[in-house]
């Protein structure tokens, strides 16, 4: 099978088959993760404030608030296994990382092995390589979890766990350039700031983080 034929075979099975659009409910017919509609609405933006910087500088790239259409896609992808919506969030977000930034690898924030292993995979990482492919920069896995922690989505205030040192960089796998961190939602912040910090310390002159929501 030629892979143009392969192409055309989905497309005329997303055609056929009734589905609804994760976005809005709307029927999807040929179009693959979110309906036009939907896929318009998704619109990335630099943000300067956020718990990762003591001072206000670009250094965020977001396509919004963990509402509507980001929150159902994000969903619909880690708990349904629409991976067709890690290609279209990872590629939106693409078009809003600044050249300026000089991004030399995305890095996918990583889940505990035991956690990866019941879920199937990383939502981060199927981002981060639409990404990365978008940027024409590798996606690296240079980070590991060191231990099973909450999800912080879960948690509020002072319920949330300490995340320092739950994470470790691996000098092997950076650039020398600048990275971005990927990942599907900031809430707290604190599992990115983990994240970042293992980065820096390891040798990355630079971290940049891009996420779906926050």
């Amino acid at each position: 099978m030629t892979a143009a034929f392969g192409t055309a075979l989905l497309g005329a099975l997303r055609a056929l088959l009734p589905r609804a659009c994760p976005g809005c409910g709307a029927q999807l017919g040929p179009h693959a993760g979110l309906c036009p509609a939907c896929r318009a609405a998704l619109r990335p933006y630099v943000q300067d404030h956020s718990p990762l910087r003591a001072q206000p500088e670009p250094h965020l790239v977001t396509l919004g608030p963990y509402s509507g259409v980001r929150r159902r896609a994000v969903r619909e992808l880690k708990f349904a296994q629409a991976r067709d919506l890690a290609r279209i969030l990872g590629e939106t977000l693409a078009t809003g990382v600044p050249a300026a930034w000089d991004v030399q690898a995305v890095i996918p924030v990583p889940l505990h092995p035991t956690r990866q292993r019941q879920r199937g995979f990383n939502q981060a990482e199927l981002i981060g390589r639409a990404l990365a492919g978008a940027l024409a920069v590798p996606c690296v896995p240079a980070l590991t979890r060191t231990r099973v922690t909450a999800q912080q989505a879960r948690q509020h205030g002072a319920q949330r766990e300490d995340l320092h040192g739950a994470f470790r960089a691996h000098e092997g796998f950076l650039p020398t350039g600048p990275v971005l961190l990927i990942d599907d939602v900031l809430t707290s912040g604190r599992t990115a700031q983990a994240c970042q910090h293992a980065l820096l310390q390891a040798g990355a002159p630079q971290v940049y983080v891009a996420v779906v929501a926050r």
